[in-house]
């Protein structure tokens, strides 16, 4: 992703640990251990986001220091977004942070898709108050898929060739045809989106090629086809698997003649668009000529495009998920909230069959509906069963009673093959104990924010026993 990201933290083992994990993600990350260098850093340019440590001098916990950093990184004409970071779980240094302008908080030892995820709605929330031009999301993702759909669409989109579009409702078509448009020789002409599914076929001629005055009972004058008023630009064929096939041999015409020739007109009128097309048709179908003409997708699919879907690039999830939400909460006048843990999960484990629309509507229900200090997956009217793991295993979107009687058991070692209670069995199924141990710590620190003191007392396990744990994991 396109970011500039600043680690400012005093142990120089924590900035580069935070360094080696997101540099895979961002395109410049950078580590600055001594605080006295910031406003140099800052003289040669100001970073999209930064990680601040709230301590710097030893034996000094109270975030003074940190907080200072923070006034002047927010002091800048075009400030950074701030993630306040400290090992302690303090929640009134949090709220202060907050108050001067932090946009997230984080304990460490951090989760890492916490962390990403934090960093990518930072990002979002920083695009979308810079106004509605840098807000919009189109072809939001940098995810190996997106990268290679953008760079097809920068290589195909200068030429005149004839592209088809395909892809599953709500995966953003007519976002690619846009893409193409603007990308094109024709940007400065009209880009007109024709929805051929809903064109009634009686009126199919009219609505693309025009008509004269009183060639028919309601032609009250003459009208130019969608044909004529996309000339010099590029039209849109949406849903045109959906065409009949008595139309389509009229488009066919329209498109090996290039000209069209509107109802009542004695002539022929030249046409001079570029076509796009697109269809949520699977491509079996799509070649079977009982439903489509293979002359017409001959001259529609020059190039093909395949839009993935959702599921197949979820690590793209976060930052759309960060969009969304703070869009509407800029809409809805609503505070900015961030996604806890355990729901962040879930809906990365959502296969979402509606794809982007179907989340950046899951989004706008969280935001109207949602009354947490955080996103809850209940707030996206995501079910337990909508988040389902690929092998079976129930997705638990707050740990309960069993599920800490659960974790206690398993950290102490004392698992045994009798635990009762649907929430136990449902996380235990076929995971090792050691996948089962990873599980219980990281549910007790999303339940309590990343506070080790109280996750270590929902465990039954002492402080350094929990920390002995976190390193063991990985966490």
């Amino acid at each position: 992703m396109t970011a500039y990201v600043l680690i400012l933290d005093d142990d120089a083992d924590v900035a580069t640990a935070a360094q080696l994990l997101l540099r895979r993600r961002y395109d410049k990350v950078a580590t600055l251990c001594d605080p006295a260098g910031l406003p140099a850093l800052l003289a040669q340019g100001v970073p999209d986001v930064v990680l601040l440590d709230l301590n710097f001098t030893p034996g000094f916990i109270d975030g003074a220091e940190g907080l200072a950093l923070l006034d002047l990184l927010r002091s800048q004409a075009q400030p950074p977004a701030v993630i306040a970071m400290t090992a302690y779980a303090d929640v009134p240094l949090a709220v202060e942070a907050l108050k001067r302008g932090a946009g997230d908080f984080i304990t460490k030892p951090w989760d890492n898709a916490r962390l990403v995820a934090a960093i990518d709605q930072a990002l979002a929330r920083r695009a979308a108050l810079r106004g509605p031009t840098a807000a919009t999301p189109e072809l939001m993702g940098e995810s190996a898929a997106m990268r290679e759909l953008k760079a097809l669409i920068a290589s195909v989109a200068p030429t005149e060739a004839n592209v088809m579009v395909l892809g599953e409702n709500g995966v953003g078509k007519e976002l690619v045809a846009r893409a193409i448009h603007a990308l094109s020789r024709r940007a400065a002409g009209t880009l007109l989106a024709v929805d051929m599914g809903a064109l009634p076929e009686s009126t199919f001629e009219s609505e693309l090629f025009g008509h004269r005055k009183g060639s028919f009972t309601d032609a009250k004058a003459d009208r130019a086809g969608r044909f004529q008023a996309a000339r010099g630009g590029s039209l849109f064929l949406d849903e045109i698997g959906n065409m009949p096939l008595a139309a389509q041999a009229k488009l066919l015409t329209a498109l090996e003649r290039r000209e069209v020739t509107p109802i009542g007109a004695d002539k022929p009128e030249a046409i001079d668009v570029r076509i796009v097309s697109a269809t949520n048709l699977d491509e079996a179908r799509l070649f079977d000529p009982a439903v489509f003409r293979p002359d017409l997708l001959f001259r529609l699919n020059t190039i093909v495009i395949r839009v993935p879907p959702l599921r197949e690039r979820r690590e793209d999830i976060p930052l759309l998920l960060a969009h969304y939400l703070n869009l509407y909460a800029l809409q809805y006048d609503r505070p900015v909230r961030n996604v806890n843990a355990a729901a962040m999960d879930g809906l990365l484990r959502h296969d979402w069959p509606g794809n982007v629309r179907a989340l950046r509507h899951a989004c706008e229900r969280a935001v109207i509906l949602g009354q947490g200090a955080e996103f809850s997956l209940g707030d996206f009217g995501l079910g337990a069963g909508a988040a389902a793991l690929d092998d079976g295993e129930d997705f638990i979107a707050s740990p309960g009673v069993a599920v800490a009687a659960s974790a206690r058991a398993t950290i102490n070692g004392s698992v045994s093959g009798s635990t009762s209670g649907s929430g136990s069995g449902a996380i235990a199924g076929d995971m090792t104990l050691d996948a089962l141990e990873r599980e219980a710590i990281a549910s007790a620190l999303a339940q309590f924010n990343g506070n080790i003191s109280h996750a270590a007392k929902s465990l039954g396990v002492s402080r350094a026993a929990l920390y002995r744990k976190l390193g063991k994991h990985g966490i």
